[in-house]
């Protein structure tokens, strides 16, 4: 009838029954349709996957945390220019001006540390113009060995902020043992690096065999230990015949002689880039060579992720934490012995890490502990200082801004979920987790 309803079998009139999408279930007398699952969708691109997977890494965190510091310092910059806050006064009748001294403030102080950093363009020749480079490298030579020795001793679970004192000892081993023999040239540099070394070594090994045998925190060792160094080196150059300067009365040590001191690399036209440099690159790659290669480093990544499985495993955590340190104040020496044997040759006291000591915690947490990212780390903060100083006669920039940088640099990178949030980054897994567990606590407490 042309009334009735078709039934479940019979097809639409005009509209033939290839067309017609299928109907099933419990009215129709078939089976219900399968509900589409998760294997039911194609995986997403591989491309979308490794995107993701780039945007959650620790190295655009890390370049992102750089970024938003340099922000923060524009701002700060704009914020402190005297030519900014003269045009904002009139800023609603004539905005314009605001604008153009803000930007005039930001990029001058950028293009100044730019410019004092890597590449001079207003100088007369190519040697005069890569110059401020070298200064880069020269800075960074101390703050890289420094910095080294504090990551390592981060990827073994030790918070080492002894550096300062393994410089200081390290120094004054140096120049206590070596500074009177007057060897060859070719003798005395190495022996007064070694011996540097060895002073640095024997301070941070204190700190280790300290917490193998006792158990004692290596943050209440080395903050302890740096004033024991920091007066003990002050005693010594205040008196005579330890390590002050012969016929003098002044509080500072003899200069490091002539045979002592390392060569200049490329010439006297770059005085602060020395062969110190080439020693750090030497010491970068035995420390990544040392933790990530060989068999002692497995063993030390293993305290620092897990110490009670490690002892389970029949590895001597104590035995690593000596070790480790030992390896750190080492380094640490080292980074002392690019200071008296090439950037401060004219005699030290108790202020010669130049607060080379805590800026390598800095320098170890930007580059995660890993030792290309210490010696990439490194030659940041050596560019900050070296353009620091042009920022501030040629712009009149406190050099407290660069610093300032420097701290909101470890600020961000301490808090990787503030720069997914300020960047739209996708979250982790883990803040994934995390956020799923406290909504799930939120309802059971509602319930």
């Amino acid at each position: 009838m042309s009334g009735q309803t078709p039934g479940a079998g019979e097809p639409l009139k005009g509209l033939p029954p290839e067309q017609l999408p299928p109907v099933s279930g419990p009215l129709t007398g078939g089976e219900a349709a399968p509900t589409p699952g998760a294997d039911d969708f194609a995986p997403a691109p591989r491309q979308n996957v490794f995107l993701k997977e780039l945007l959650r890494s620790n190295w655009v965190t890390t370049l992102l945390a750089i970024v938003a510091a340099v922000i923060v310092g524009g701002i700060l910059m704009a914020a402190t220019n005297k030519e900014v806050q003269a045009a904002s006064v009139y800023f609603f009748s004539r905005p314009g001006d605001t604008f153009v001294a803000i930007w005039n403030s930001v990029y001058g102080g950028y293009e100044a540390l730019f410019r004092g950093s890597i590449f001079n363009a207003r100088a007369d020749d190519f040697l005069t113009q890569i110059r401020p480079l070298t200064n880069t490298l020269g800075f960074a030579a101390p703050l890289i060995a420094a910095g080294l020795g504090v990551g390592l001793a981060f990827r073994v679970g030790l918070f080492n902020i002894g550096a300062r004192g393994q410089i200081l000892i390290g120094c004054a081993v140096a120049a206590l043992l070596t500074f009177n023999l007057n060897l060859p040239m070719f003798l005395q540099i190495p022996v007064t690096l070694a011996a540097g070394i060895a002073g640095g070594a024997i301070w941070g090994c204190i700190v280790g065999l300290l917490k193998a045998r006792t158990g004692a925190h290596e943050v209440i060792l080395t903050i302890m230990l740096n004033y024991v160094a920091i007066y003990l080196v002050q005693w010594m150059v205040r008196t005579p015949g330890v390590l002050q300067r012969p016929a003098g009365g002044q509080p500072i040590s003899a200069p490091t002689p002539a045979n002592a001191q390392f060569p200049e690399l490329f010439g006297p036209r770059f005085p602060l880039l020395d062969w110190g440099f080439v020693i750090v690159i030497g010491a970068t790659v035995f420390v990544w060579w040392l933790i990530e290669r060989s068999s002692l480093g497995f063993r030390l990544r293993a305290v620092g992720e897990n110490p009670h499985a490690a002892r389970a495993s029949g590895i001597s955590v104590q035995r690593m934490y000596i070790y480790a340190m030992l390896f750190a104040g080492g380094l640490a020496g080292l980074a002392g012995m690019n200071q008296i044997q090439g950037a401060v040759t004219t005699g030290f006291d108790s202020t010669i890490d130049a607060g080379i000591g805590f800026d390598a915690i800095t320098v170890a947490l930007l580059g995660r502990s890993r030792a290309w990212g210490v010696f990439a780390a490194g030659l940041l903060f050596g560019a900050l200082k070296a353009g620091s100083f042009t920022m501030q006669a040629s712009q009149g920039i406190p050099v407290d801004i660069v610093l300032v940088v420097q701290s909101l640099i470890v600020l961000f990178i301490a808090a990787p979920p503030l720069i997914r949030t300020i960047f739209f980054l996708p979250k982790t897994d883990a803040e994934k987790a995390a956020k799923a567990r406290a909504k799930a606590a939120k309802k059971a407490v509602m319930s």
